[in-house]
């Protein structure tokens, strides 16, 4: 049976001085573990697995989309995924928390690799690791979590939008590269309408509809990798010849090879390099850092946590360590990802044992599938992407920031517009100073729900 500390001790790890905090943001099996002794334990641990491998079917085709609508290849997203799943459960704060790719880091990512190459993301992310591992340890978790609710809706719609628009080029079925900004994305589509293939566009809202439906039937389907069968089979087949676009002829064969070193790139003395690093590495620490809290808070509210709550200073420090390990084993950064953790408790998991079950499980499935994979046209990852755009917006959410007080409201449009606009770390850092500046003048007293703990 699982030894874990009691909550009482967790937080008292929390408040410890420096080497004592370290100690517990270092120990994998904490109090996050108790409720495996809640009952059968082995009825818990079976749970635990039973959510795991679904979470693992329904990441796979997700990760593969994000790693490519980020400019990566596919098997980045099934290796990162995995290994920020491992680290997150170990050394996370959240009993409940997936790790993976997220839409968040879409266009950060997409930006970096338009200009540089994988090496100077991964020089981007370790120092971003440092950084977060740093703000856990100085307690900075719930500093971050005064962000304002609106402008985190903001952000969300904005990112949302953008992930649908990069992903128009995929469902049309244009061969042409899209590029990252809104208005030359635009361009694109129009220089080339006459590309457009009628049966990319159905598989797309096949792959869109079968996903989004298939998911309200049971969360018990892995609903991605079933639309992804069904739309690959029919592409295969019935439609074969008819000029659709295949993640092998974009990216060739998928390697099974999964753990590659990958090393940092050297670091330029130049003021346009040190710029861009600037940049990247605070648009990463900004993303990881709020997803995951939001993620973390919002697993807790889902799964009615009347246990130790998520601890928002060990969730910064797991972060930390994903950012570190992940982009040197062939990733990208990672972060807590919102839909796969309401799945996985959904499903019963009880403990991070799920997320450990879920890392191992993927790497097995992927391994399995990979020829498989290979097949299927980009026009049923843009579907998925677009699902996953038009699911990041939450009614409710968006109903409380325009039940709250015009400030609000014009902090939300903005955010999302000029994310839209422009990208997300501008968006985010100027709504975030506005709000500093104004809300003494206008800014009513906000409920406590409005704050960045989510609603779901």
């Amino acid at each position: 049976m699982l030894e874990t500390q009691t909550a009482p001790a967790a937080a008292a790890g929390d408040a410890a001085p420096f080497w004592g905090r370290l100690k517990y943001f270092l120990t994998p099996v904490d109090g996050r573990y108790e409720d495996l002794r809640k009952g059968n334990t082995r009825l818990n641990i079976l749970r635990d697995f039973a959510a795991g491998l679904i979470v693992a079917m329904v990441a796979i085709p997700l990760a593969m989309g994000f790693a490519m609508a980020s400019g990566l290849r596919p098997e980045q997203g099934i290796i990162g995924g995995a290994i920020a799943g491992m680290i997150g459960a170990l050394f996370g704060g959240s009993k409940y928390q997936v790790y993976g790719p997220t839409a968040a880091f879409i266009p950060v990512i997409a930006g970096l690799m338009a200009k540089y190459d994988h090496s100077v993301l991964v020089l981007a992310s370790l120092i971003s690791g440092v950084i977060l591992i740093l703000l856990g340890i100085a307690r900075w978790g719930r500093i971050v979590a005064k962000v304002p609710h609106s402008i985190v809706v903001g952000f969300t719609i904005g990112i949302a939008a953008t992930i649908a628009l990069s992903q128009v080029g995929e469902i049309l079925g244009l061969k042409a590269r899209m590029p990252t900004h809104f208005v030359e994305k635009i361009e694109v589509i129009g220089a080339h309408v006459s590309e457009i293939n009628v049966y990319a566009i159905i598989l797309g809202l096949m792959t869109f509809l079968l996903t989004k439906y298939i998911l309200k039937v049971s969360v018990f389907i892995p609903a991605p990798l079933v639309a992804l069968a069904v739309t690959s089979v029919l592409a295969g087949t019935v439609w074969s010849g008819k000029g659709l676009s295949l993640i092998s002829d974009k990216f060739g064969k998928i390697p099974t090879d999964f753990f590659i070193f990958t090393p940092p790139a050297e670091l330029k003395l130049t003021s346009e390099f040190l710029a861009d690093l600037a940049y990247y590495v605070t648009a990463i620490v900004i993303v990881a850092a709020i997803e995951s809290l939001l993620c973390s808070r919002m697993a807790d509210r889902l799964a009615d946590n009347r246990g130790l709550p998520f601890n928002p200073n060990k969730e910064l420090f797991g972060q930390g360590l994903v950012q570190l390990f992940v982009p040197l084993m062939n990733g990208f950064p990672h972060t807590g990802a919102l839909a796969r953790t309401a799945t996985n408790i959904k499903l019963g998991a009880v403990s991070p044992l799920a997320g450990i079950f879920k890392a191992i499980l993927k790497l097995l499935l992927a391994l399995f599938l990979a020829s498989y994979l290979e097949a299927v046209p980009m026009a049923c990852i843009g579907g998925i992407l677009l699902y996953v755009s038009t699911a990041m917006v939450k009614p409710a959410e968006v109903k409380q920031v325009l039940a709250h007080n015009p400030f609000h409201i014009s902090l939300m449009i903005y955010t999302a517009v000029v994310v839209i606009l422009t990208d997300f770390l501008i968006g985010v850092v100027s709504a975030i100073v506005i709000w500093s500046v104004l809300y003494r003048f206008f800014d009513k007293p906000a409920p406590a729900h409005e704050q960045l703990a989510v609603q779901n």
